[in-house]
């Protein structure tokens, strides 16, 4: 397999067509590697890195010119591994996640204590989101869960493609995955499990409170809505928006795509 190199021009690869396979691969190489990528997710575009090498994390942290107080969230491909990442996930959680995983929900959980990630000052919480994308999964499913915030700098907009995020993080990045633009363009919804079992709304993002009223009745509202640049926590957490942080530093963060950084807020992809 070709040697995936930085050099001085972002290598951004097309996930959309009949190679995405082999691209998908190649991105899972410079994960296992240490490295940081850029991956598409259903919210914005996050960049990620393996959530269980601190000193990827820090990387990714560094790219985006953010602090360890502000930690990503974590991207998994399937809600059976939230059980595997958390402590106690409450009733509410579980049908919030089977209703609207994949897709723009990032639940802040308390993490097992056994965890061996160091996403940043975390609290003893972790931000989970399973992303509504294929490729992104795809690539989860590869890698195993990855720390994902959104693809831009701390406090600029939040990249819907991957040449937006090209070029506001060049060659910090060892591979960008090219998916398109991104669907919905608005970080995900955070909710904050870990410090109260009814749920407690830290960004409104991508799902409304009535969709999330609808499944979980008790969830507290929020009146704080979603930065631009935040995917995962989604992530993102905010694409991907983007994971973990405590449930006031979730509140305080960008983005994620696709943990706790509300990814930019936390950018919570």
């Amino acid at each position: 397999m070709e040697e995936v190199t930085c050099g001085t021009t972002p290598l951004i690869l097309d996930v959309t067509g009949a190679h995405r396979g082999e691209e998908l691969t190649r991105a899972a190489q410079a994960v296992s590697e240490g490295e940081c990528i850029v991956l598409p997710t259903d919210t914005v575009y996050g960049i990620g890195a393996d959530a269980l090498n601190p000193v990827a994390v820090a990387a990714l942290l560094a790219a985006k010119e953010r602090g360890r107080d502000m930690p990503p969230p974590v991207l998994i491909a399937d809600p059976a591994v939230l059980a595997a990442l958390c402590e106690h996930v409450p009733r509410a959680a579980q049908d919030l996640a089977e209703a609207y995983w994949p897709g723009g929900l990032t639940l802040v959980l308390r993490a097992q204590e056994s965890l061996t990630m160091d996403l940043g000052e975390t609290a003893g919480t972790i931000a989970v989101r399973v992303p509504d994308d294929d490729a992104a999964r795809e690539l989860l499913r590869m890698t195993g869960p990855m720390a994902v915030s959104s693809a831009n700098k701390s406090g600029r907009p939040a990249a819907l493609t991957a040449q937006d995020a090209a070029d506001q993080l060049g060659t910090e990045v060892a591979v960008y995955l090219d998916g398109g633009p991104t669907r919905v363009g608005t970080p995900s919804t955070i909710i904050d499990f870990a410090s109260t079992e009814e749920g407690r709304i830290l960004r409104q993002g991508a799902l409304s409170l009535d969709e999330i009223h609808t499944v979980a009745p008790e969830v507290i509202g929020s009146t704080d809505s979603a930065g631009d640049d935040d995917p995962g926590r989604e992530d993102h957490d905010v694409p991907a928006e983007e994971n973990a942080p405590s449930s006031e530093q979730a509140a305080s963060q960008e983005s994620l795509p696709e943990h706790h950084d509300s990814q930019d807020r936390p950018g919570h992809a």
